[in-house]
């Protein structure tokens, strides 16, 4: 099965797994400080994923307003896409994928868990590859967690329904 893992926003990137064999990892387009919409569609349709993975992540404490609307923006361009694609879409917040893999919200922790996972890889060699890291372990979250425990409710049971559908529950929790 071949998952996406999506960490949004301007500096988040993109992950595509075959299993737990890591074929792609490409940094979140952008152009003019904003994620590009085409030219993200594009890597996604050319990865074509069975499903995807998108961290579910709301506005930062001390974050300006500009920043947290240009995140939203970002956010939404991204699921737009996914949705326009007709790419089944699971959330799961930072706390529940960083508590399965027992990594703190240090960004450079995930990036060095990472390369621990994927030793072969050099995609996540630079101390800015943390995005790419976490776009990687939020698949390898949707391997091991989502779909190793939804594979036997069948094709509707494992994709989840719409996008409304897919918040709802994260919504109420709120």
């Amino acid at each position: 099965m071949l998952i996406l893992g999506c960490d949004p926003g301007a500096s988040g990137a993109l992950a595509l797994l075959d299993g737990l064999d890591l074929v792609g990892v490409e940094d979140m387009p952008v152009m003019d400080t904003h994620v590009d919409a085409a030219a993200l569609g594009a890597i996604i349709s050319r990865w074509s994923p069975d499903a995807a993975m998108v961290e579910l992540v709301g506005a930062m404490p001390r974050q300006g307003l500009s920043s947290t609307f240009k995140f939203g923006v970002s956010f939404g361009r991204l699921t737009g896409v996914l949705s326009a694609l007709h790419i089944p879409v699971h959330y799961v917040t930072p706390a529940k994928w960083k508590k399965h893999f027992r990594l703190s919200s240090e960004k450079e922790e995930s990036r060095a868990y990472a390369i621990r996972m994927w030793p072969s890889s050099d995609a996540f060699r630079r101390k800015k590859d943390h995005g790419r890291a976490e776009a990687a372990l939020l698949a390898r979250y949707g391997h091991e967690i989502t779909f190793a425990t939804s594979a036997h409710a069948g094709a509707r049971g494992a994709a989840g329904g719409g996008l409304a559908d897919q918040l709802s529950p994260i919504l109420a929790a709120t």
